[in-house]
């Protein structure tokens, strides 16, 4: 046996978010719809990180560019997260350990640190999106000046506070509205900008061409490294032990069953989402020659002359503004289980809040300030390109673990399963060492 094939060293009181684990009870001798409701939960906060206003700023310079070609990608990024995030899932209820725990367990604490340094450069880098993403629809939807937004959002620190003392199911009722809202607002600006069936059912399927012309294929990247994120990798693997189920072999395999359909599922909702957005830029933008619209502002300047009615900028503000207040109650979770994970030091979480929110709004409110909307935009795509350096670091360590008999037993990834992970991973790693290539060329 290897040195990485040793089973867990842990303690096992230690559980991953204990004020919430194991809290959501899973009704014994239900049917299969019932429990399958009362599993329902953690894919949506999962998935809220798939359709945040990182994804949005590379969806709309992808879709106004190149049209639809580039909805293939988006596809692809999609069933990578989906299989990444049922790993994640494995991983908390096999072995009741999140990623960062896991980690912990079985790494050198050098190692370790080095790995929590990057997952809360992630964080903050995801954290900045959304401080921005909601300080854009502010000022779309209220004329509030970027600054001000970026500051407003601080507030949040205390909402997220109070929803937490409600319960973890409170918390997955708000996400899955928000959820709901912006599906009803982009269902609204699909029926507007009429885009047509085939182009789009073309650009479901690869073309050498994204990988032939350098443009496409740093945005290719770049909606990769938006669409699988780093840090709902741990996340998931958290959240799912808060449901109460049997912590027995057929306890854990109903559970993966269940837990992987609400996650499967949950993604699927992100895709059209992320795709709505990239067809509503083709649609719109692309095929009125306006292939220079690269930001969320030129977006929403252009959508009420172009679609004919105000209505459409409107919703696309609203809609961006769910996306990021969606995106502030996951990245808080988050971060309290990297931090928690990784060192075993517990803050409370309105203080583990605030300091990763005042790490996003002082570059973004230096920024606003000095450059204004297009720095902001700027600093958008950036946090992005950091979260996708970052991605390798959470997919390797999730894919071993998953991988070693000796640890997950009886479910660990199959032949055919593990051969798979391993091939995204190194697509993954190659795409990433590619962007970082571009980006500092």
């Amino acid at each position: 046996m290897t040195n990485f094939d040793k089973a867990w060293r842990f303690e096992r009181s230690k559980s991953s978010l204990p004020e919430v684990f194991s809290s959501i009870k899973i009704p014994e001798g239900a049917g299969f719809w019932k429990k399958l409701m009362a599993f329902v939960g953690p894919g949506l906060l999962v998935a809220v990180g798939y359709m945040d206003p990182g994804n949005w700023a590379t969806d709309i310079a992808g879709g106004s560019q190149f049209g639809y070609t580039l909805l293939s990608v988006i596809l692809i990024s999609n069933l990578f997260a989906i299989v990444l995030q049922h790993l994640s899932l494995k991983l908390g209820i096999v072995a009741e350990r999140d990623l960062a725990q896991a980690c912990r367990d079985h790494f050198h604490p050098t190692v370790n640190f080095v790995l929590w340094i990057f997952c809360e450069i992630a964080i903050a880098a995801c954290d900045l999106a959304e401080v921005i993403g909601s300080a854009i629809a502010l000022n779309l939807l209220f004329g509030l000046p970027l600054s001000w937004g970026v500051v407003f959002t601080v507030v949040d620190v205390l909402v997220i506070l109070m929803l937490q003392q409600k319960g973890f199911r409170y918390i997955e009722s708000i996400v899955g509205g928000l959820i709901v809202v912006i599906l009803l607002c982009f269902g609204y600006e699909m029926i507007l900008s009429q885009p047509e069936i085939f182009p789009i059912l073309k650009g479901l399927v690869p073309s050498k061409e994204i990988v032939l012309n350098p443009s496409m294929l740093y945005i290719a990247i770049g909606i990769l490294g938006a669409t699988v994120m780093p840090h709902n990798l741990y996340l998931h693997s958290s959240i799912v032990q808060t449901r109460d189920y049997a912590r027995d072999r057929e306890g854990k395999k109903m559970a993966i069953q269940f837990a992987t359909i609400d996650s499967t599922v949950s993604l699927l909702i992100a895709f059209f989402i992320n795709a709505s957005i990239l067809i509503l830029a083709a649609s719109t933008f692309h095929t009125s020659g306006n292939q220079h619209v690269a930001d969320i502002f030129d977006a929403h300047k252009l959508l009420t002359p172009l679609l004919g009615t105000s209505l459409a900028s409107v919703l696309f503000a609203v809609a961006l503004l769910a996306s990021g207040q969606n995106s502030t109650l996951t990245g808080t979770l988050a971060g309290q289980i990297v931090m928690e994970g990784f060192l075993n030091i517990r803050l409370k979480p309105w203080l583990r809040r605030l300091i990763t929110r005042l790490v996003a709004v002082v570059p973004a409110l230096v920024v606003s300030i000095m450059y204004g909307a297009e720095g902001t935009s700027k600093l958008l795509v950036l946090s992005q390109v950091i979260l996708s350096m970052q991605l390798s670091f959470a997919v390797i360590p999730l894919v071993m673990f998953t991988s070693s008999k000796a640890k997950m037993k009886e479910f660990v990834n199959g032949p055919i399963l593990k051969t798979v992970v391993w091939v995204i991973s190194l697509i993954i790693v190659v795409l990433n060492l590619y962007l970082l290539y571009e980006t500092f060329k």
